[in-house]
């Protein structure tokens, strides 16, 4: 028997005064109000009830460190998958705006074909190796919950695949708000989305979260 039930769990507010594209950088963790953001999804899934017996996430700073209340509620060490990772984005590092595409034309080129997208990892890419992990990691459970820590985009691409939306997409609608829990269900070894929670919905007011595109 696979897992019970698989949370997609994205990562809480970093700190990130500048209000920069972070994309796979280092040293980007968590702020104050992000490690209580990871706090609350913990907290909310342990509410739950559910029995979690594996623990995964992406080995970048911020996704370790919102790991870190389920190890300790749930007495799991993290096993750090990098399918679970940020896509790649030519853009990481810097600030951006429509000001700042508008005025600058070297920038134009890796717009040209946003249903790839042309600026980072191509979204086929991303929802593939993100099933491949999530499979993964629910067939070796057998029993019990799968809890794995991830970003904004791979966990919007394994919602968008499992519910028939289209990949491209305009990236300020995505449901996936810091800390926000997607679950899954394996139904005849297909994945279906069985939930979508916030529990750290009143964290949020003044939270910076422009981390990727």
């Amino acid at each position: 028997m696979p897992a019970d039930r698989i949370h997609l769990v994205r990562h809480g507010e970093v700190h990130n005064p500048e209000g920069v594209l972070y994309g796979r950088l280092p040293n980007f963790g968590l702020s104050v109000a992000g490690h209580k953001m990871a706090e609350a999804a913990a907290e909310d899934i342990k509410s739950q009830g559910r029995r979690i017996v594996a623990l995964y996430c992406s080995p970048l700073q911020r996704t370790r460190e919102s790991a870190r209340p389920f190890t300790r509620i749930f007495g799991l060490d993290p096993i750090a998958d990098e399918r679970f990772i940020e896509p790649t984005n030519v853009f990481q590092g810097r600030k951006m705006s429509l000001a700042q595409v508008a005025f600058k034309p070297n920038r134009w080129w890796h717009f040209r074909k946003p249903s790839r997208p042309s600026w980072g990892e191509p979204y086929e890419q991303v929802v593939a190796r993100m099933l491949e992990g999530v499979l993964e990691a629910a067939n070796a459970a057998h029993s019990g919950d799968v809890v794995i820590v991830s970003h904004q985009l791979p966990i919007w691409m394994v919602h968008s695949r499992v519910t028939g939306r289209p990949l491209p997409h305009n990236p300020t609608l995505r449901r996936c708000t810091l800390s926000s829990i997607t679950s899954f269900e394996l139904v005849d070894s297909k994945l279906v989305e069985v939930d979508y929670r916030e529990p750290a919905k009143k964290l949020q007011a003044n939270a910076i979260d422009v981390g990727a595109v």
